[in-house]
């Protein structure tokens, strides 16, 4: 039986100053890899639409094509908090395509959470969520599901009026038990206000350090778009890179005769080879 960490843990984390690690995975394979090195939260983001399908951006993303890939990831974790992202117009429209949308993820998906884009217009929503027992972790600041409306991807709460909003999203949505909030894109000091006034986690992406938490996605981390880099992204290796060399090298050694050799290859006797071409 899985002993996943629960919303319970995370917030205990908060209180006692521990950090929360998060990372965004799509698929099985990646999953068993961010399970096997410890990460707390594994987050299955609509991004999913541009890093993996090729979309331009995360607004054509559909719930089956989210169900496929949290139920991916829910097979590939035991311990990891398995968090899906709500698409867009999955609970925008009403309160009941929300509550329909979000318990397929838990029931179907095998998701423990589910997180939603907005802060105080959806307060209602989240409360509705709670109730009926679907954790629910906020997301404001930069919400790529309304980049249309914000005119590109740009830094929120840059002004007075701007980050007194966001903490008030942020309050708005801890008050309808949202159990941690992302603030995606916004200034230092002001993730730094929202943090300490909230009690509970917040979960950072080009936020500072002093939020409660950190995400980051698989493919930004890993360098597997080499050409790629947000600003807000951290770059531990160049996997992207290590891998066009080795597909190069592999399409070589085929062009060149040089694989498979024996040791990719199953042999057998000579001799009854040729016993085998007598019958034929």
């Amino acid at each position: 039986m899985d002993n996943r960490i629960s919303i319970t843990d995370l917030k205990a984390k908060k209180k006692r100053g521990e950090k929360i690690v998060m990372f965004t995975v799509y698929d099985y394979p990646s999953a068993r890899l961010v399970e096997e090195a410890g990460v707390d939260i594994a987050f299955v983001g609509d991004t999913l639409g541009m890093v993996v399908l090729g979309y331009d951006s995360t607004i054509p993303v559909t719930m089956d094509e989210m169900l496929h890939h949290v139920k991916a990831v829910a097979r590939g974790t035991h311990t990891a908090h398995v968090l899906a992202d709500m698409p867009f117009m999955s609970y925008q429209a009403s309160v009941e395509d929300a509550l329909r949308n979000a318990a397929r993820f838990l029931k179907e998906g095998g998701a423990q959470s589910v997180k939603l884009e907005g802060g105080a217009r959806i307060a209602e929503t989240v409360r509705v969520l709670v109730d009926a027992g679907i954790p629910v972790m906020g997301h404001i600041g930069l919400t790529p599901q309304s980049v249309n409306q914000f005119g590109g991807y740009k830094v929120q709460g840059k002004t007075p009026a701007a980050a007194a909003r966001l903490l008030n999203d942020a309050k708005a949505l801890q008050e309808a038990g949202a159990y941690a909030i992302v603030l995606e894109c916004v200034p230092v000091p002001v993730a730094r206000m929202v943090t300490e006034k909230l009690s509970i986690p917040t979960i950072g992406i080009g936020a500072g350090v002093q939020c409660d938490g950190q995400v980051q996605v698989f493919h930004d981390l890993l360098g597997l778009y080499p050409d790629l880099q947000p600003k807000h992204a951290g770059r531990y290796a160049d996997v992207g890179d290590t891998i066009v060399r080795a597909v190069r090298q592999y399409a070589n050694d085929v062009r060149e005769g040089r694989f498979p050799t024996d040791k990719e290859s199953f042999l057998m006797d000579e001799r009854v080879f040729t016993d085998v071409t007598h019958l034929a």
